[in-house]
């Protein structure tokens, strides 16, 4: 059949349109393959998620445990012995966290390269230094039967929690790679990692000194350097006035030919982040039970530390009987006075509460800042010098050591060092001879588990003997008892000196100066305050009384002057302004009117009433919000009456500034503009006046930072005295210098595009809370693995420490046997995985500073563990 012309024919198939409809087949495949591989990795991705209910069997275990979650995912363990506790921490802690803890073991052993190439290299270098898994090693076979049991168990239950997931923990996913096994030496190797955090592993602050006194001499090191100042804030009430500075026939920067003033954004960029990391410190106090409502004492501690996602800490109550149970029993239901407990936070990685409260003491810890370690002036042999030194009359060659480090798709790079009989060598001394860290931590004897039997001490004394016991980075000891007594001591070990105080170094060849092992328990000096309030100090055997009115706070200063000074030694010490704070507000609490509301926050305390007030736990939160800038108020004074009719006619901006820093709030809120233009001054003024003075020290050492010195007060009193041979030859008067770091101030601003009345501290304090991987991943998911970016009040010098990524890693405040009165925060949450209800729990309460209780709550969630 011939068809018509008017039929209609089928349409040609032109080439552009085929290749959109291959396109488009291809498109749908590969659409396909990526939802294929999206669910697949969704899959693995909620596979990786702990098990949160029902029956999972535990090898090793002696009876059944259970493993209980509240709202907030807080775990509370019931075991039939403390071993089989440890066992099902073990499982909990490789379920919610076992990423974490493998970046806390590589990240002292040197290994984080392995999983993510040569961006970590400079870490991995930094620790292979130490040796710190040959060193774990050794602490393993020190420890005691009990102690390697513990260990074992844990590490069983870790590896056990981690393959009950059907998927590996899903940070191993994004990275490509397979976990590697828990092992007990990995334990300590997270000891290791937390004091690399916690102590100077180099002698910097040491190095720093060193550098003053070579350049400046010993008179520019005592009064830039003080120790004791004018202002501390011990517990004995020790301070003593602060030295001239030194004199123009010392320092004369009128006559130096050249003074180099660096452009103060180049400053910025240089130092803002050096002094915006505040040493991690912590705070803790206490009060004795005649000043508080149960009558039992007070207990407040809120460790600071760098803030990531997850948190460091993992909260746990944890339960076991004190008299062995018969084999097969079932896991404990109910409290009894035949039961320990014990709540407060661990560290993963770790097998016992780090700090808390069992019911008879409550305790927690900040770091101490004593000396640990000391810088040796090496005598070279003059025949070889290069290769041997002298220690006495022995001629002993120099250990030259390297280390390979494996790296992700990269090959292999090595790390060398030199050692001696010391310890390696770390810098030079300003004629060039070689300088060597002797540091505590490198001694296998300086780490342990005692610290463990916190757990089931019953006393303040008990807890004090334990300290003296424990081998740990040093840290002040706070504990607080059921009676309502109350104790601060040293934990964890500190060297004996002979021969020398430690602050600077000096040659140890010939024996007459250097350690004898560790100070015993009556040479580590202890503060107690009785339950009445009555308080005393005890150091060899001798008892001394205390003026400290029921009261005692740690923050990181100087706790105490004279022979307890010697002992201690001198680690640079923390900003003083804080702990005064500190200590005035806790006095504060003690003047209340009763029939007034309470607050920490009064700027004038009201006169003692006749009977004092008892104080709660909130009282005690309310001290550790307490973001009021005291310390920088004189600033803001001098900053106005800079800021003259004269000198705002030379500057149209100047003005505004004024009239900004004149609405002065007094604290570091978040709405806050005065606080952050005063504070942005201050460091202006700072760098200016002692960047020209502190110069040659750069050239001694290039790592010299003068921040880390004691320098709020020389430097108030350079402004108060105003010698003009301490003033660079860029400033006719002081008053030039300070106009000057007003004028940076509006510079520094302007270059931010940032207008000063928009200018708030929470706009430069906003939460940076991050997830190792978020800044890998794009936008949307970088977001989601991060904790919100919320404005934050506080800052260093006040009680509320916080900057951006750092703060304070826990809250509590608990009174033993009252637990149920106690108060607890955290940051990020419990659960390190996105997709669980406890990866941003407590968050926000920990944010705006709300009162949530420090026990569990109702049990949402039961996991039973069999044998």
């Amino acid at each position: 059949m011939i068809e018509s012309s008017t039929t209609p024919h089928a349409p040609v198939k032109r080439p552009a349109t085929r290749r959109l409809r291959l396109f488009g087949v291809a498109a749908s495949v590969v659409i396909i393959v990526l939802l294929v591989v999206a669910a697949r990795g969704w899959s693995r991705f909620r596979a990786s998620l702990p098990i949160l209910d029902g029956a999972q069997p535990l090898a090793g275990l002696g009876a059944p445990a259970s493993l209980e979650r509240d709202a907030l995912g807080t775990v509370t363990i019931r075991a039939a012995n403390r071993v089989d506790v440890a066992r099902a921490l073990g499982f909990a802690h490789g379920q919610d966290r076992f990423f974490q803890m493998d970046l806390s073991r590589r990240r002292a052993a040197g290994e984080l390269a392995e999983l993510f190439g040569q961006a970590a290299l400079p870490l991995d270098r930094e620790a292979r230094v130490h040796g710190f898994r040959a060193l774990a090693d050794q602490v393993l076979t020190r420890l005691s039967k009990e102690e390697r049991a513990l260990l074992i168990a844990y590490t069983e239950g870790v590896n056990s929690g981690r393959a009950a997931q059907t998927a590996a923990p899903w940070e191993y996913l994004v990275l490509g790679l397979d976990p590697v096994r828990w092992r007990p030496e990995d334990c300590l190797l997270v000891v290791y990692a937390m004091t690399l955090d916690l102590q100077d592993e180099t002698g910097h602050y040491e190095l720093c000194l060193s550098a003053v006194r070579d350049t400046l001499g010993d008179s520019a090191l005592a009064f830039f350097g003080a120790l004791p100042g004018p202002d501390d804030a011990a517990l004995d009430g020790s301070s003593a006035p602060l030295p001239p500075p030194p004199g123009p026939r010392l320092i004369n920067l009128r006559k130096e030919a050249t003074i180099t003033h660096r452009d103060p954004s180049e400053i910025e960029n240089q130092k803002s982040k050096i002094e915006d990391l505040s040493a991690p410190g912590s705070n803790g106090f206490a009060l004795a039970g005649a000043r508080t409502t149960s009558g039992a004492a007070l207990l407040a501690n809120d460790m600071h530390l760098n803030l990531n996602v997850p948190n460091t800490w993992y909260r746990a109550r944890l339960e076991w009987p004190r008299f062995p149970k018969t084999p097969g029993a079932e896991p404990m239901s109910t409290l009894s006075p035949d039961t320990h407990y014990v709540t407060g936070i661990t560290l993963p990685g770790l097998p016992f509460v780090i700090a808390g409260s069992n019911g008879h003491i409550a305790w927690g810890f900040t770091n101490a800042y004593t000396d640990n370690g000391d810088l040796v002036v090496l005598n070279l042999n003059p025949t070889a010098p290069e290769l041997m030194y002298m220690r006495g009359t022995e001629i002993l060659e120099f250990d030259r050591r390297a280390a390979q480090i494996n790296v992700k798709d990269e090959d292999p790079a090595t790390v060398e060092s030199v050692w001696t009989v010391w310890g390696p060598i770390v810098g030079k001394t300003s004629r060039g001879r070689p300088l060597v860290h002797h540091w505590i931590m490198h001694d296998p004897a300086a780490v342990d588990l005692h610290l463990r039997n916190l757990e089931t001490a019953k006393t303040a004394d008990e807890a004090v003997a334990v300290a003296h016991r424990s081998r740990l980075p040093t840290q002040n000891l706070v504990v607080a008892d059921r009676s309502g007594a109350v104790a601060w001591t040293i934990a964890g070990p500190l060297p004996k000196r002979v021969g020398l105080d430690g602050r600077l170094p000096v040659p140890w060849t010939f024996g007459d100066r250097g350690w004898e092992g560790f100070l015993p328990a009556g040479a580590v000096p202890v503060v107690r305050l009785a339950p009445d309030g009555a308080a005393t100090l005890t150091l060899d055997g001798d008892t001394t009384p205390l003026p400290l009115s029921g009261q005692l706070w740690s923050a990181n200063q100087r706790m105490l002057g004279g022979k307890a000074l010697e002992r201690l030694g001198d680690g640079g010490y923390e900003f003083v302004r804080r702990a005064a704070q500190l200590r005035d507000d806790l006095s504060a609490l003690a003047q209340r009117d009763p029939n007034a509301a309470a607050s920490a926050s009064a700027e004038t305390p009201a006169p003692a009433p006749a009977t004092a007030p008892k104080s709660t736990p909130a009282d005690l939160l309310g001290i550790q919000l307490d973001d009021r800038a005291l310390w920088l108020a004189p600033w803001q004074q001098l900053l106005r009456a800079t800021l003259t009719d004269a000198a705002v006619a030379q500057h149209d901006k100047r003005g505004e500034l004024r009239d900004l820093v004149a609405r002065w709030e007094g604290r570091a809120s978040v709405e806050s503009v005065s606080y952050r233009l005063v504070r942005a001054w201050r460091a202006h003024v700072a760098r200016r006046a002692l960047d020209p003075i502190f110069a040659p020290c750069l050239d001694v050492y290039p790592g010299f930072d003068f921040h880390v010195l004691p320098y709020e007060q020389s430097l108030r009193a350079l402004l108060a005295q105003r010698p003009m041979h301490l003033l660079a030859p860029a400033y006719a008067s002081w008053d030039d210098l300070l106009l000057a770091a007003a004028d940076d101030v509006l510079a520094e601003f302007k270059e931010r595009g940032i207008p000063l009345a928009r200018a708030t501290w929470g706009s430069r304090n906003t939460a940076s809370i991050r997830h190792p991987f978020s800044s890998a991943m794009p936008g949307f998911l970088g977001r989601m693995l991060d904790m919100p970016a919320d404005e934050l009040p506080g800052d260093y010098g006040m009680p509320r420490v916080q900057r951006p990524d750092f703060g304070a890693s826990n809250r509590f405040v608990v009174a033993p046997g009252h637990e149920d009165e106690g108060i607890f925060h955290m940051p990020a949450g419990q659960s390190g995985h996105p997709l669980s209800p406890y990866y941003r729990a407590g968050h926000a309460a920990w944010v705006r500073g709300e009162a949530t209780p420090f026990l569990p709550g109702e049990t949402q969630h039961t996991l039973t563990l069999t044998p």
